[in-house]
């Protein structure tokens, strides 16, 4: 089992086509951060619609989401459908807002309104989360290529992050967002060839006979509906609430919150063109993601309906399918097809976080620096981030028959970051809050999240505890965007605290009549 010349070929043609675009890219010149970070705000409409498309759709939408409907159901399909009603509201409100209000990262709104301290809370916070998902990228990629070729999963993650990092550092965001358009284009057709492929496979008998047994089986069910105060302590289920109110919080705090997608909405030439370009990004991505959904129970009704054995380990499912039944060269397609969902969300991440070090902390403590200068920071941290992230890969990398990685990913997502989205609501809602109220808050979520973590650990060590967090787990990053929320308005409202002057332009009022 292997791919063949022509896959090798199909795969060989797809990579050189990328580093033939970045190459080109780059030859144009990067000489400026503001060129190299949001491409001096001339990306169109269209190609700002993908490019958030591919930022959000990634390798571990293809191989774990697939799986998690294989193993269970579909699960997270209803926080799915809450992102359009996400989008509109950063369409209309936010987009606009932050295009007035910051030059290149999300957190400088943050600097503005509370100072230093929260600026760096939630710039941090937001590399943790990237490098995180960066690592898992690398993870579902290398998954797929080592199960297809045999290849060492560490040599598979070591290429791929190396490849993309290359492209990224030499190209910056004009590299990214034309070799997102090229990726998400093969990434749409990959998709439709597999669904393709399972509704009329032969071995399964007649058309969509995949489908009526995935549906006799529960795979289109959202989960368990309960909603009870019980089903809250159950560690050992999630229901569909559960999965609602962590994905509600994580599109809007991607959204609102993460510099990859607020990069998105800076680079478009003007502000009715980063909307459109919002809102066609959002219809491309749901479908996309609707769509491996639905791939996931149809691998369920074909595995079940033939003598095909599945994998043991879930994550393998999707690149077992393609390798055993789809003929060469589609096969080559399609791994290209996976490749370029992780390149694109990759790519994305790393100029992300190297923008949110150059600009949050590189030219924030060191200004006086020529701007040549930060280039050359930007491009090392590319370097630097990339080279942790594949660290983290190898460390997560699945070794046997466990939770799928999709559902691990939200839960630690939700952790690492909370408290985040809880500050900018702050910011950006209340006129009353104050500087204090945000170290106050941050300090609260700190306290909350350590005792949260430690006590539902398990570890004897913490068994001393009088009071400990026997909640499902999934429930602490919610819990901690509410605590950030509730804290910093409390003591913002009693202590007071400093407040900028220009606080009207800083505030959703504001921004509204503004706009």
């Amino acid at each position: 089992m292997g791919l063949s010349l022509i896959d090798y070929i199909v795969v060989f043609l797809y990579l050189a086509g990328i580093a033939a675009i970045g190459l080109t890219i780059s030859l144009r010149g990067q000489k400026t951060t503001s060129k190299y970070f949001v491409a001096d705000k001339q990306i169109p409409t269209w190609a700002v619609a993908f490019t958030l498309m591919a930022t959000l759709i990634s390798s571990n939408t293809l191989v774990a989401h697939p799986a998690i409907v294989f193993k269970s159901s579909m699960i997270l399909v209803p926080g799915f459908l809450l992102i359009p009603f996400v989008l509109v509201f950063v369409a209309i409100v936010v987009v606009p807002f932050y295009r007035r209000v910051i030059g290149m990262s999300a957190y400088e709104y943050i600097g503005k309104r509370f100072g230093l301290g929260g600026r760096i809370f939630t710039s941090f916070g937001f590399i943790l989360d990237r490098t995180f998902d960066i690592g898992v990228t690398l993870v579902t990629t290398g998954i797929v290529v080592s199960v297809m070729t045999g290849w060492d999963i560490r040599w598979v993650l070591a290429g791929v992050g190396l490849f993309t990092v290359v492209y990224t550092c030499i190209g910056g965001i004009q590299a990214v967002v034309w070799t997102d358009v090229a990726q998400g284009i093969v990434l749409i057709g990959g998709g439709l060839l597999i669904l393709g492929m399972l509704l009329f496979s032969p071995e399964a008998g007649p058309p969509g006979a995949v489908v009526a047994e995935a549906w006799r089986a529960g795979k289109f069910s959202f989960g368990n509906p309960e909603l009870s105060w019980r089903s809250l302590f159950n560690q050992e289920e999630r229901t569909v609430w559960m999965f609602l109110a962590a994905m509600g919080i994580l599109w809007t705090r991607r959204y609102v919150c993460d510099q990859n997608m607020v990069q998105r909405y800076l680079i478009a030439k003007t502000d009715a063109e980063a909307r459109k370009g919002t809102l066609i990004g959002a219809a491309l991505s749901v479908p996309i993601l609707l769509g491996f959904n639905l791939i996931g129970a149809c691998l369920y009704g074909f595995y079940a309906l033939t003598d095909a054995q599945a994998p043991e380990i879930v994550d393998y499912l999707l690149p077992y399918f393609v390798l055993e039944f789809l003929p060469a060269g589609i096969v080559g397609l399609l791994v290209a097809a996976i490749l370029a969902a992780s390149m694109s969300s990759l790519s994305s991440d790393l100029n992300s976080i190297a923008t949110v070090l150059t600009r949050d902390y590189f030219q924030r403590f060191l200004p006086n620096l020529a701007d040549s200068v930060h280039l050359k920071i930007g491009r090392l941290m590319v370097l630097v981030s990339g080279s942790i992230s594949v660290v983290i890969g190898l460390i997560i990398a699945p070794t046997e028959i466990s939770e799928p990685l999709a559902t691990k990913a939200l839960t630690i997502a939700t952790i690492i970051t909370t408290g985040t989205l809880g500050l900018f609501a702050l910011g950006f809602l209340s006129r009353k809050a104050t500087r204090t109220g945000c170290y106050t808050g941050i300090a609260c979520t700190l306290i909350f999240m350590s005792w949260a973590l430690l006590t539902s650990s398990g570890h004897p060590w913490f068994d001393w505890f009088p009071i400990r967090y026997t909640m499902n787990t999934i429930l602490i990053g919610i819990f901690g965007q509410f605590v950030m929320f509730g804290t910093g308005w409390i003591a913002s409202v009693f202590l007071g605290g400093y407040r900028p002057e220009d606080i009207d332009s800083l505030i959703y009022k504001r921004s509204r009549e503004a706009s």
